[in-house]
Protein backbone atom coordinates (compact mmCIF):
# COMPACT_ATOMS: atom_id res chain seq x y z
CA UNK A 1 0.00 0.00 0.00
CA UNK A 2 1.06 3.63 -0.40
CA UNK A 3 1.54 6.86 1.46
CA UNK A 4 0.09 9.83 -0.45
CA UNK A 5 1.55 13.32 0.01
CA UNK A 6 -0.11 16.50 -1.24
CA UNK A 7 2.32 19.41 -1.19
CA UNK A 8 0.69 22.76 -1.88
CA UNK A 9 -1.69 21.25 -4.45
CA UNK A 10 -3.82 23.85 -6.27
CA UNK A 11 -6.21 23.96 -9.21
CA UNK A 12 -7.60 26.99 -10.99
CA UNK A 13 -10.22 27.15 -13.73
CA UNK A 14 -9.58 30.51 -15.36
CA UNK A 15 -10.02 33.11 -12.64
CA UNK A 16 -11.73 30.63 -10.26
CA UNK A 17 -9.62 28.80 -7.69
CA UNK A 18 -11.22 25.41 -7.01
CA UNK A 19 -8.43 24.05 -4.76
CA UNK A 20 -5.99 26.35 -2.99
CA UNK A 21 -2.60 25.29 -1.58
CA UNK A 22 -3.59 22.00 0.05
CA UNK A 23 -0.93 20.28 2.16
CA UNK A 24 -1.94 16.82 3.33
CA UNK A 25 -0.11 13.63 4.28
CA UNK A 26 -2.17 10.42 3.99
CA UNK A 27 -0.42 7.63 5.86
CA UNK A 28 -0.01 4.11 4.51
CA UNK A 29 -3.17 2.16 5.39
CA UNK A 30 -5.16 5.22 6.47
CA UNK A 31 -8.83 5.83 5.62
CA UNK A 32 -8.98 9.57 4.98
CA UNK A 33 -12.32 11.22 4.20
CA UNK A 34 -12.43 14.46 2.21
CA UNK A 35 -15.55 16.10 3.59
CA UNK A 36 -17.31 19.31 2.70
CA UNK A 37 -20.34 20.89 1.03
CA UNK A 38 -21.00 20.72 -2.71
CA UNK A 39 -18.56 22.88 -4.65
CA UNK A 40 -15.87 22.97 -1.96
CA UNK A 41 -13.24 21.32 -4.21
CA UNK A 42 -13.11 17.80 -2.76
CA UNK A 43 -13.85 15.94 -6.03
CA UNK A 44 -11.44 18.23 -7.91
CA UNK A 45 -8.77 17.34 -5.35
CA UNK A 46 -9.47 13.62 -5.73
CA UNK A 47 -9.26 13.85 -9.52
CA UNK A 48 -5.87 15.54 -9.25
CA UNK A 49 -4.65 12.70 -7.03
CA UNK A 50 -5.96 10.17 -9.57
CA UNK A 51 -4.25 12.01 -12.43
CA UNK A 52 -7.51 12.78 -14.21
CA UNK A 53 -6.96 16.51 -13.76
CA UNK A 54 -3.55 18.24 -13.81
CA UNK A 55 -2.78 20.61 -10.92
CA UNK A 56 -1.92 24.23 -11.62
CA UNK A 57 0.37 24.35 -8.60
CA UNK A 58 2.12 22.08 -6.10
CA UNK A 59 3.19 18.46 -6.36
CA UNK A 60 1.92 14.99 -5.50
CA UNK A 61 3.88 11.96 -4.27
CA UNK A 62 2.65 8.36 -4.01
CA UNK A 63 4.83 5.93 -2.10
CA UNK A 64 7.60 8.52 -2.01
CA UNK A 65 7.63 8.93 -5.81
CA UNK A 66 6.70 12.25 -7.45
CA UNK A 67 3.74 11.44 -9.71
CA UNK A 68 2.62 15.00 -10.45
CA UNK A 69 3.23 14.60 -14.18
CA UNK A 70 2.74 10.82 -14.43
CA UNK A 71 -0.40 9.59 -16.30
CA UNK A 72 -3.20 7.91 -14.30
CA UNK A 73 -2.50 4.36 -15.45
CA UNK A 74 1.01 4.52 -14.01
CA UNK A 75 0.04 5.74 -10.52
CA UNK A 76 -1.08 2.38 -9.09
CA UNK A 77 -4.33 3.94 -7.81
CA UNK A 78 -7.84 2.51 -8.22
CA UNK A 79 -10.81 4.85 -8.61
CA UNK A 80 -14.39 4.02 -7.61
CA UNK A 81 -16.88 6.43 -9.16
CA UNK A 82 -20.30 7.60 -7.98
CA UNK A 83 -21.92 6.32 -11.19
CA UNK A 84 -20.47 2.73 -10.92
CA UNK A 85 -19.27 2.95 -14.57
CA UNK A 86 -19.95 -0.75 -15.25
CA UNK A 87 -20.01 -2.21 -18.76
CA UNK A 88 -23.70 -3.11 -19.31
CA UNK A 89 -23.00 -5.87 -21.87
CA UNK A 90 -20.52 -7.73 -19.63
CA UNK A 91 -21.29 -10.12 -16.80
CA UNK A 92 -20.31 -9.34 -13.20
CA UNK A 93 -17.34 -11.67 -13.53
CA UNK A 94 -16.10 -9.98 -16.70
CA UNK A 95 -16.65 -6.51 -15.24
CA UNK A 96 -14.54 -7.40 -12.20
CA UNK A 97 -11.86 -9.07 -14.31
CA UNK A 98 -11.65 -6.32 -16.93
CA UNK A 99 -8.56 -4.58 -15.46
CA UNK A 100 -6.71 -7.91 -15.43
CA UNK A 101 -7.54 -8.65 -19.06
CA UNK A 102 -6.19 -5.21 -19.94
CA UNK A 103 -2.96 -6.29 -18.24
CA UNK A 104 -2.96 -9.53 -20.25
CA UNK A 105 -3.32 -11.93 -17.33
CA UNK A 106 -4.04 -15.54 -18.22
CA UNK A 107 -7.65 -16.75 -18.13
CA UNK A 108 -6.94 -19.13 -15.27
CA UNK A 109 -5.32 -16.41 -13.15
CA UNK A 110 -8.17 -13.99 -13.89
CA UNK A 111 -10.75 -16.62 -12.96
CA UNK A 112 -9.01 -17.36 -9.66
CA UNK A 113 -8.58 -13.69 -8.74
CA UNK A 114 -12.17 -12.80 -9.63
CA UNK A 115 -13.44 -15.71 -7.52
CA UNK A 116 -11.37 -14.50 -4.56
CA UNK A 117 -12.64 -10.93 -4.81
CA UNK A 118 -16.23 -12.08 -5.36
CA UNK A 119 -16.05 -14.15 -2.18
CA UNK A 120 -14.84 -11.12 -0.20
CA UNK A 121 -17.73 -9.01 -1.49
CA UNK A 122 -20.43 -11.70 -1.34
CA UNK A 123 -20.86 -11.64 -5.13
CA UNK A 124 -20.26 -15.32 -5.92
CA UNK A 125 -23.93 -16.01 -6.72
CA UNK A 126 -24.07 -12.98 -9.04
CA UNK A 127 -21.03 -13.57 -11.26
CA UNK A 128 -23.07 -14.59 -14.32
CA UNK A 129 -25.55 -11.70 -14.13
CA UNK A 130 -25.48 -8.43 -16.10
CA UNK A 131 -25.46 -5.05 -14.31
CA UNK A 132 -29.12 -4.40 -15.26
CA UNK A 133 -30.11 -7.44 -13.17
CA UNK A 134 -28.48 -6.05 -10.01
CA UNK A 135 -29.65 -3.69 -7.27
CA UNK A 136 -27.84 -0.42 -6.65
CA UNK A 137 -25.96 -1.88 -3.69
CA UNK A 138 -24.88 -4.92 -5.71
CA UNK A 139 -23.65 -2.71 -8.56
CA UNK A 140 -21.59 -0.68 -6.14
CA UNK A 141 -20.01 -3.85 -4.77
CA UNK A 142 -19.12 -4.89 -8.34
CA UNK A 143 -17.48 -1.48 -8.85
CA UNK A 144 -15.54 -2.02 -5.63
CA UNK A 145 -14.55 -5.49 -6.82
CA UNK A 146 -13.21 -4.12 -10.07
CA UNK A 147 -10.99 -1.73 -8.08
CA UNK A 148 -10.02 -4.40 -5.54
CA UNK A 149 -8.98 -7.00 -8.12
CA UNK A 150 -5.98 -4.89 -9.16
CA UNK A 151 -4.38 -4.89 -5.68
CA UNK A 152 -3.66 -1.15 -6.09
CA UNK A 153 -1.43 0.96 -3.89
CA UNK A 154 -4.46 2.99 -2.78
CA UNK A 155 -8.18 3.38 -3.39
CA UNK A 156 -9.84 6.66 -4.38
CA UNK A 157 -13.61 6.78 -3.88
CA UNK A 158 -15.76 9.65 -5.16
CA UNK A 159 -19.10 9.65 -3.29
CA UNK A 160 -19.63 5.94 -4.06
CA UNK A 161 -22.80 5.62 -1.92
CA UNK A 162 -24.71 8.73 -2.96
CA UNK A 163 -26.94 6.83 -5.44
CA UNK A 164 -28.11 4.32 -2.83
CA UNK A 165 -31.14 4.54 -0.57
CA UNK A 166 -30.64 4.95 3.17
CA UNK A 167 -30.76 1.24 4.06
CA UNK A 168 -28.39 0.18 1.27
CA UNK A 169 -26.09 3.08 2.07
CA UNK A 170 -25.75 1.96 5.70
CA UNK A 171 -25.07 -1.65 4.69
CA UNK A 172 -22.53 -0.77 2.00
CA UNK A 173 -20.85 1.72 4.34
CA UNK A 174 -20.31 -1.07 6.84
CA UNK A 175 -19.00 -3.33 4.05
CA UNK A 176 -16.42 -0.76 2.91
CA UNK A 177 -15.28 -0.26 6.52
CA UNK A 178 -14.96 -4.02 7.00
CA UNK A 179 -12.90 -4.34 3.82
CA UNK A 180 -10.60 -1.53 4.91
CA UNK A 181 -9.97 -3.20 8.27
CA UNK A 182 -9.29 -6.51 6.52
CA UNK A 183 -7.04 -5.20 3.75
CA UNK A 184 -5.43 -2.22 5.47
CA UNK A 185 -5.59 -0.39 2.15
CA UNK A 186 -4.81 3.31 1.90
CA UNK A 187 -8.12 4.95 1.03
CA UNK A 188 -9.16 8.51 0.20
CA UNK A 189 -12.94 8.82 0.24
CA UNK A 190 -14.94 11.87 -0.89
CA UNK A 191 -18.36 12.62 0.59
CA UNK A 192 -20.61 15.48 1.67
CA UNK A 193 -22.33 13.15 4.18
CA UNK A 194 -21.05 13.73 7.71
CA UNK A 195 -22.43 10.37 8.92
CA UNK A 196 -20.23 8.54 6.38
CA UNK A 197 -17.25 10.64 7.44
CA UNK A 198 -17.75 10.18 11.18
CA UNK A 199 -18.37 6.41 10.99
CA UNK A 200 -15.75 5.41 8.41
CA UNK A 201 -12.75 7.73 8.65
CA UNK A 202 -9.55 7.34 10.61
CA UNK A 203 -9.10 11.06 9.83
CA UNK A 204 -11.31 13.71 8.27
CA UNK A 205 -10.05 16.56 6.07
CA UNK A 206 -12.78 19.19 5.98
CA UNK A 207 -12.69 21.56 3.00
CA UNK A 208 -14.33 24.93 2.55
CA UNK A 209 -14.07 26.91 -0.70
CA UNK A 210 -11.04 24.92 -1.83
CA UNK A 211 -9.09 25.28 1.41
CA UNK A 212 -8.53 22.91 4.31
CA UNK A 213 -10.44 24.08 7.37
CA UNK A 214 -9.35 21.27 9.70
CA UNK A 215 -7.75 17.82 9.60
CA UNK A 216 -8.17 15.39 12.48
CA UNK A 217 -9.83 12.27 13.79
CA UNK A 218 -13.64 12.24 13.83
CA UNK A 219 -13.55 12.89 17.58
CA UNK A 220 -11.13 15.82 17.19
CA UNK A 221 -13.10 17.67 14.51
CA UNK A 222 -16.40 17.14 16.33
CA UNK A 223 -15.24 17.83 19.89
CA UNK A 224 -12.82 20.67 19.08
CA UNK A 225 -13.88 22.38 15.82
CA UNK A 226 -11.19 24.73 14.53
CA UNK A 227 -13.69 27.27 13.16
CA UNK A 228 -17.34 28.25 13.13
CA UNK A 229 -17.57 26.64 9.67
CA UNK A 230 -16.55 23.25 11.11
CA UNK A 231 -18.86 23.77 14.10
CA UNK A 232 -21.82 24.44 11.81
CA UNK A 233 -21.04 21.71 9.29
CA UNK A 234 -20.61 18.81 11.72
CA UNK A 235 -23.49 17.74 13.89
CA UNK A 236 -27.23 17.37 13.37
CA UNK A 237 -28.51 19.75 14.54
CA UNK A 238 -25.38 21.87 14.21
CA UNK A 239 -23.56 23.50 17.11
CA UNK A 240 -25.38 26.45 18.70
CA UNK A 241 -23.44 29.68 18.10
CA UNK A 242 -24.19 32.89 19.99
CA UNK A 243 -22.64 36.34 19.85
CA UNK A 244 -21.34 37.25 23.29
CA UNK A 245 -18.79 39.30 25.21
CA UNK A 246 -16.13 37.67 27.36
CA UNK A 247 -15.67 39.53 30.65
CA UNK A 248 -13.27 38.94 33.53
CA UNK A 249 -15.15 38.70 36.85
CA UNK A 250 -12.85 38.44 39.87
CA UNK A 251 -10.27 36.62 37.73
CA UNK A 252 -12.73 34.24 36.05
CA UNK A 253 -13.83 34.54 32.40
CA UNK A 254 -17.55 34.67 31.65
CA UNK A 255 -19.30 34.88 28.27
CA UNK A 256 -22.28 37.24 28.47
CA UNK A 257 -25.21 38.09 26.18
CA UNK A 258 -28.89 38.87 26.86
CA UNK A 259 -30.26 35.90 28.88
CA UNK A 260 -26.84 34.18 28.64
CA UNK A 261 -24.11 33.97 31.28
CA UNK A 262 -21.65 31.14 30.71
CA UNK A 263 -18.68 30.45 32.98
CA UNK A 264 -15.79 29.44 30.70
CA UNK A 265 -13.85 27.77 33.50
CA UNK A 266 -10.76 29.90 32.78
CA UNK A 267 -8.88 31.96 35.36
CA UNK A 268 -7.56 35.17 33.78
CA UNK A 269 -7.66 38.97 34.08
CA UNK A 270 -8.28 40.31 30.56
CA UNK A 271 -10.08 43.22 28.86
CA UNK A 272 -13.61 42.59 27.62
CA UNK A 273 -13.72 41.02 24.16
CA UNK A 274 -16.47 40.20 21.63
CA UNK A 275 -16.61 36.49 20.74
CA UNK A 276 -18.86 33.78 19.32
CA UNK A 277 -19.55 31.10 21.91
CA UNK A 278 -20.65 27.61 20.85
CA UNK A 279 -22.23 24.62 22.53
CA UNK A 280 -23.53 21.36 21.04
CA UNK A 281 -27.31 20.73 21.38
CA UNK A 282 -26.69 17.53 23.33
CA UNK A 283 -24.62 19.45 25.91
CA UNK A 284 -27.48 21.74 26.94
CA UNK A 285 -29.71 20.42 29.71
CA UNK A 286 -32.83 21.79 31.43
CA UNK A 287 -32.13 22.81 35.05
CA UNK A 288 -33.73 24.64 37.94
CA UNK A 289 -33.89 28.45 37.52
CA UNK A 290 -31.18 29.08 40.11
CA UNK A 291 -28.74 26.79 38.21
CA UNK A 292 -29.41 28.22 34.75
CA UNK A 293 -26.90 30.11 32.60
CA UNK A 294 -29.18 30.34 29.53
CA UNK A 295 -32.85 31.36 29.56
CA UNK A 296 -34.96 30.78 26.45
CA UNK A 297 -38.46 30.14 25.09
CA UNK A 298 -39.34 26.88 23.31
CA UNK A 299 -40.76 27.41 19.81
CA UNK A 300 -40.81 23.88 18.30
CA UNK A 301 -40.22 20.32 19.50
CA UNK A 302 -39.25 17.52 17.08
CA UNK A 303 -39.86 13.88 17.98
CA UNK A 304 -37.01 11.72 16.62
CA UNK A 305 -38.18 8.49 18.22
CA UNK A 306 -35.63 7.90 20.95
CA UNK A 307 -34.72 11.61 21.12
CA UNK A 308 -36.26 15.04 21.04
CA UNK A 309 -34.91 18.27 19.60
CA UNK A 310 -36.33 21.47 21.06
CA UNK A 311 -35.80 24.74 19.14
CA UNK A 312 -35.65 27.70 21.49
CA UNK A 313 -35.47 31.48 21.06
CA UNK A 314 -33.01 33.75 22.84
CA UNK A 315 -33.76 37.23 21.57
CA UNK A 316 -33.29 37.06 17.80
CA UNK A 317 -31.21 33.85 17.99
CA UNK A 318 -32.40 30.23 17.83
CA UNK A 319 -30.70 27.41 19.72
CA UNK A 320 -31.34 23.66 19.77
CA UNK A 321 -31.54 21.35 22.78
CA UNK A 322 -31.20 17.63 22.07
CA UNK A 323 -31.75 14.75 24.46
CA UNK A 324 -33.67 11.54 25.20
CA UNK A 325 -37.43 11.79 25.08
CA UNK A 326 -39.64 12.64 26.75
CA UNK A 327 -37.99 15.85 27.98
CA UNK A 328 -41.27 17.46 28.90
CA UNK A 329 -40.70 20.57 26.77
CA UNK A 330 -43.55 22.16 24.80
CA UNK A 331 -43.86 25.16 22.45
CA UNK A 332 -44.30 28.35 24.47
CA UNK A 333 -42.52 27.01 27.56
CA UNK A 334 -39.87 29.14 29.22
CA UNK A 335 -36.85 26.89 29.74
CA UNK A 336 -33.77 27.25 31.93
CA UNK A 337 -30.64 25.63 30.50
CA UNK A 338 -27.09 24.95 31.62
CA UNK A 339 -23.86 23.78 29.98
CA UNK A 340 -20.60 22.74 31.60
CA UNK A 341 -17.47 24.79 30.88
CA UNK A 342 -15.69 21.85 29.20
CA UNK A 343 -18.45 21.76 26.56
CA UNK A 344 -18.11 25.42 25.56
CA UNK A 345 -16.23 26.61 22.46
CA UNK A 346 -15.10 30.17 21.80
CA UNK A 347 -14.41 31.64 18.34
CA UNK A 348 -13.17 34.93 16.95
CA UNK A 349 -16.16 36.78 15.39
CA UNK A 350 -14.05 38.18 12.54
CA UNK A 351 -12.08 35.19 11.27
CA UNK A 352 -14.35 32.50 12.71
CA UNK A 353 -11.28 30.66 14.05
CA UNK A 354 -11.22 28.94 17.44
CA UNK A 355 -9.77 30.89 20.37
CA UNK A 356 -7.78 29.48 23.28
CA UNK A 357 -6.97 31.30 26.51
CA UNK A 358 -4.11 30.84 28.89
CA UNK A 359 -3.97 32.38 32.34
CA UNK A 360 -2.95 36.05 32.26
CA UNK A 361 -2.45 36.09 28.48
CA UNK A 362 -4.36 37.32 25.48
CA UNK A 363 -6.48 34.75 23.60
CA UNK A 364 -4.72 33.01 20.71
CA UNK A 365 -6.24 31.79 17.45
CA UNK A 366 -5.86 28.02 17.18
Amino acid sequence: MSRIELQGLSRRFGSVTAVADVWLDVADGEFLVLLGPSGCGKSTLLRMIAGLLPPTGGRLAVGGVDVTDIPPQQRDLAMVFQSYALYPHLSVARNIGFPLRARRWSRADIRAKVADVAAQLDLVELLDRKPRELSGGQRQRVALGRALVRDPGAFLMDEPLSNLDAKLRAGTRAEISRLHRKLGATTIYVTHDQVEAMTMATRIALLNEGRLEQVGTPAEVYDAPASTFVARFLGSPAMNLLDATVCSDDGALTARAPDVELDLGIEAELPDRDVVVGVRPEHLRPVAPEDANIRAVVTTVENLGNEEVAYCKIGASTICVRGPRPRGLHPGDRVNLAARAEHLHVFDPGSGRRLAWQAESVPAVV
